[in-house]
């Protein structure tokens, strides 16, 4: 469920005043996502997606996201370019939320991963990488580095009722981690949660990459390894170095990795799946039965987490 605010069609009607977008024809919520209340929107002037920022996501930051977003479209990576009322701002309120037009992007995100799938992603995420580098104002990431230890101190009480020992274990393996992340990778833009209901392809070609509210200016490679895991595991938990090598060499192809960003992998790919493992293991602990929030198996990411701790270097990743 992705839409916790409800619009009348008198308050749609009043905001599409401020918009050169003509008159809306339909109006429908959609019921993917869990950050914000999104709606596929048409107008006598096309598809457009109207979406409403919820209490998770910090207005102050809202400028950064959009402006990242314009800046990556209009240099032609396919994403939703937010659309400016006649006063040129793109950001107002609707139904007591910050709310925005972006426009539509055509195509389905893939419910089952192939290895064909995996290098326009890897492509795509270097075009970002690339295209992003004279966006100069700069967000700090809230869920990087700094952040895992005080996530899992709000798990702490609960943590071991997901599974016996699991606080202990991950207390563990992020001193290690903190111990050796790297601090001298290139730095840039990065998505930070392109999983695949994030990047949409038609035909089998990639058609647009989404939801940018997690984007911020951390390790570039770091990005990579949050594909890795993403996109490169089977429902059993297996690891798939095929579409890892297609991934990655995809990505190389359009901004080479240093020997550095390569020699990191293992440690980046570890920090992305204890990232992804706190976030799902606080909803899991803190998420009262009947909220909206559907919670996701910490778990999976646990068993994620071991298989690059095994991880002796680079080329396990099919490089």
């Amino acid at each position: 469920m992705a839409v916790y605010t409800e619009v009348t069609d008198e308050a749609l009607a009043e905001f599409l005043a401020n918009y050169a977008v003509g008159d809306a024809i339909a109006f429908r919520g959609i019921a993917e996502g869990v950050e914000n209340s999104n709606y596929s929107l048409r107008t006598s002037a096309g598809d457009f997606i109207l979406t409403l920022y919820e209490k998770r996501v910090d207005p102050a930051d809202l400028p950064w996201f959009l402006g990242l977003m314009e800046h990556l479209a209009r240099r032609g990576l396919s994403c939703p370019l937010p659309v400016a009322g006649r006063d040129g701002q793109a950001l107002r309120e609707l139904a007591g939320r910050k709310a925005a037009i972006t426009t539509f992007l055509p195509g389905v995100w893939p419910r089952r991963v192939r290895a064909e799938h995996c290098a326009p992603v890897g492509a795509a995420l270097a075009t970002l990488h690339r295209t992003g580098t004279d966006f100069l104002p700069t967000r700090a990431n809230a869920l990087g580095l700094a952040g895992w230890a005080p996530l899992l101190d709000r798990c702490r009480a609960s943590g071991d009722d997901v599974q016996l020992g699991l606080i202990g274990e991950l207390d563990a393996i992020l001193a290690n981690i903190l111990a050796r992340w790297p601090c001298d990778l290139p730095v840039g833009h990065i998505h930070a949660d392109l999983f695949p209901d994030n990047v949409f392809f038609l035909q089998d070609k990639l058609s647009g990459i989404i939801d940018f509210y997690f984007a911020a200016t951390d390790i570039l490679a770091y990005d990579i390894a949050i594909c890795l895991n993403a996109w490169c595991f089977e429902p059993d938990g297996a690891f798939n170095a095929t579409k890892a090598r297609a991934l990655l060499g995809a990505y190389h192809a359009v901004r080479p990795l240093s020997e550095a960003e390569r020699t990191a992998l293992p440690i980046l790919c570890q920090g992305a799946a204890i990232r992804f493992l706190l976030t799902r293991l606080y909803d899991w602990v803190n998420t009262p039965p009947g909220a909206l929030v559907t919670r996701k198996d910490p778990l999976e990411y646990l068993r994620r987490l071991r298989f690059h701790r095994g991880a002796k270097d680079w080329q396990a990743y099919g490089i």
